[in-house]
């Protein structure tokens, strides 16, 4: 792994795990923790850019309760399925 891979990841799981709700601190941090060193680039792009949305609607778009954006609904389905919920949007 290279070195500027091996900081990406390291902020990204700061980050998941520093969100601001526990349930989502849970959720994404046990996410990366689990696959973020098997996923792509540009997996990692979609997951960096789905971690700027804020909390209360991440929660709401993984735990099925609201339609996801297009833009986030395969990481966004990925993320929901490892931890056990299935977004119906």
């Amino acid at each position: 792994m290279t070195g500027t891979r091996a900081l990406r990841l390291k902020r990204l799981r700061m980050r998941a795990w520093h969100r601001g709700t526990k349930e989502m601190d849970l959720i994404l941090g046990g996410f990366v923790d689990r696959h973020a060193e098997t996923l792509a680039d540009g997996e990692l792009d979609a997951l960096e850019a789905l971690m700027e949305e804020p909390d209360q609607d991440l929660y709401r778009w993984v735990s099925g309760a609201e339609a996801v954006p297009a833009r986030h609904r395969p990481m966004v389905e990925r993320i929901a399925r490892d931890f056990g919920l299935s977004p119906d949007h």
